[in-house]
């Protein structure tokens, strides 16, 4: 590297530690948002937690940390060996899944070799502290791993400059210039973030547009309110079902998961095999819709788009499928209707869904007696629930994945992220109004009213999901980290109706979007319905493909005649307004 290319790189890495600085002192005077991370994060609230109700097993304690001094007395003789051109042997190994120390220089060169055992050791050793632990709450044993996994995590040496034999070959290539790439990424991201998360860029954001190579399904836009567009694509069959299908996606996330390409598009599924298909898109909400709570949701989203397909095609039974937070919608709903003796709903399709929340996975680890009233009041303040907030929450599920590979590759390395049309859904942020974002949470993982007949009475009418005697269609996901299936399941002992459980692999999105043609991933079914999850899995039969065929099936089981199909926008009381995917799901957070 000559002295003016490392000018260059000085003026710089000057240039943007000044930007930083200016940022930083921006954040540190939002007086009220450092009151808020002060109170998530304050370390007495920790040590409460870690104190609170918990029996220490001492010999598993001295076990672990006997275990420790015998590996890191052993680590220390190998890496002498080593030094001294001697053949070593690796004290500890990582686990084959584990993907972060895959250069060949982890296990070649003595100090990455080193570097990694070492903290290896010292990730078994912490591991084991906290296994010596015996809470008595079970929520907080599960809060203490969670964020004790993190923070074993964050501190890997695959996550730093000078301790990443990649990053050091980068470096070496690039004569420095991958840090100036990196730091200008970072400056991007941090520009791009609010206030309370961090937003790491996951793929190449310009390389996807709606309509033209996502969300591209011919369709009209018939109908929106203040939360939702209403879209009828257009049928590929002249003769389709009769009864039509509604989607109600989650309002968390934009619909087009479900229409990613013509390929992997679960709308163009359906229509390919003669349903006639329509879509709710939630509206990106402000602070204008800050009282629209989740009944508001309810009567606004799957009611009023009910009634409008009925009276579009004419029909007075329509299928009906919700996915994840849209499907703990859509059950409340036709449990609703179901009080009221409206039997619409012909069946009803849940796809990786909740109804009793009793078991929700890491996800019930953010939501403690401290952090919920803070997150309220972040939501009362705003009008809304920033997007982008529940987007790192998800990602920091699976953060080696989901965010250090991201973090090592876009800000140590210097690179662009490749680009993958379902991480650009997932940066693709939706906010959930400030009243909706409190009485779903509470409603549902805090409280866990809704498995409880007569717990939640809308209108006067107590919901109670036994009402729901339609048939009904689960769809769980084997490694789904939002919603387990063992926690899903519990849904099926909830509803009345002829009730088919199907647990497909991969997880939460890849196995939903998992297509015919080119499904890469089993799915396992059992027509028996046992009262445990273990028993129903250990009498299962595994298939290979898809799980859409058998979907597909099930459907016509239900409703095998035809009719006419109408045409998106040609009804009188529901002309076009926009050509699909509409103006609503074009509104970024960004």
């Amino acid at each position: 590297m000559d002295s003016q290319d490392q000018n260059d790189i000085i003026e710089t890495l000057n240039k943007y530690a000044h930007q930083f600085n200016a940022m930083v002192h921006d954040v540190l005077s939002r007086k009220q948002s450092s009151e808020d991370t002060a109170a998530m994060f304050d370390p007495e609230k920790l040590m409460h937690l870690l104190s609170r109700d918990v029996e220490v097993d001492s010999a598993k304690l001295v076990k672990t940390q006997m275990d420790f001094m015998r590996q890191q007395t052993e680590l220390w003789q190998q890496a002498t060996k080593a030094m001294l051109g001697e053949k070593a042997q690796d004290v500890v190994t990582e686990d084959k899944a584990d993907r972060r120390f895959s250069h060949t220089d982890w296990h070649d060169n003595p100090v990455f070799s080193y570097l990694k055992q070492a903290y290896l050791i010292n990730s078994q050793m912490l591991q084991g502290m906290i296994e010596s632990m015996h809470f008595k709450d079970p929520k907080s044993a599960e809060q203490v791993k969670f964020y004790t996994r993190q923070y074993i995590n964050s501190v890997s040496p695959t996550n730093y400059l000078l301790s990443n034999p990649e990053v050091c070959e980068e470096i070496l290539k690039s004569k420095g210039q991958n840090m100036v790439k990196g730091i200008e990424n970072f400056m991007r991201d941090l520009e791009q973030s609010p206030l309370e998360a961090f937003k790491i860029t996951q793929t190449d954001m310009a390389a996807f547009t709606l309509g033209e190579n996502l969300a591209t399904t011919p369709g009209k836009v018939v109908y929106q309110n203040d939360l939702i567009q209403l879209i009828h694509y257009q049928p590929q069959k002249t003769k389709t079902y009769s009864s039509p299908i509604l989607f109600v996606p989650p309002f968390i996330n934009k619909y087009y998961i479900l229409d990613l390409d013509e390929r992997k598009s679960v709308v163009n599924g359906l229509l390919e095999e003669g349903h006639s298909v329509f879509m709710i898109s939630w509206v990106n909400p402000g602070p204008e819709l800050a009282d629209r709570d989740f009944v508001s949701y309810m009567k606004e989203g799957p009611l009023e788009a009910l009634d409008v397909v009925c009276e579009i095609t004419g029909q007075d039974k329509i299928n009906m499928v919700g996915f994840c937070v849209g499907g703990t919608l859509l059950s409340m709903t036709a449990a609703y209707l179901r009080a009221k003796g409206d039997e619409r709903i012909r069946s009803m399709t849940l796809l990786t869904t909740l109804l009793d929340f009793s078991e929700p996975g890491e996800v019930g680890n953010y939501l403690t007696d401290q952090a919920l009233p803070i997150m309220e009041k972040n939501a009362e303040i705003k009008g809304v629930y920033d997007g982008r907030i529940l987007g790192l929450s998800f990602s920091l599920l699976r953060e080696n994945n989901l965010f250090w590979s991201y973090f090592i590759n876009n800000y140590l390395k210097g690179k662009d992220p490749a680009a993958f049309d379902i991480l650009y859904w997932n940066s693709d942020a939706t906010n959930i109004t400030a009243a909706c974002f409190k009485q779903y949470v509470r409603t549902t993982y805090w409280e866990n009213k809704l498995k409880d007949p007569g717990a939640v009475v809308i209108d006067g009418i107590p919901i109670d999901l036994s009402k729901i005697d339609m048939p009904v269609y689960f769809l769980s996901t084997l490694a789904d980290h939002i919603v387990l299936w063992q926690g899903a399941y519990k849904g099926t002992q909830l509803v009345s109706g002829d009730t088919r459980f199907i647990l497909a692999g991969s997880g939460h999105l890849a196995g939903v979007i998992n297509p015919t043609k080119t499904g890469k991933y089993p799915h396992w079914v059992n027509p028996e319905l046992p009262a445990d999850a273990a028993a129903w899995f250990d009498g299962a039969t595994k298939h290979e493909g898809s799980w859409w065929p058998d979907w597909y099936r099930w459907l016509r089981l239900h409703d095998e005649t035809t009719t006419t199909a109408p045409k998106p926008g040609k009804h009188k009381s529901y002309p076009a307004l926009e050509d699909a995917p509409g103006s609503y799901v074009m509104k970024r957070l960004d």
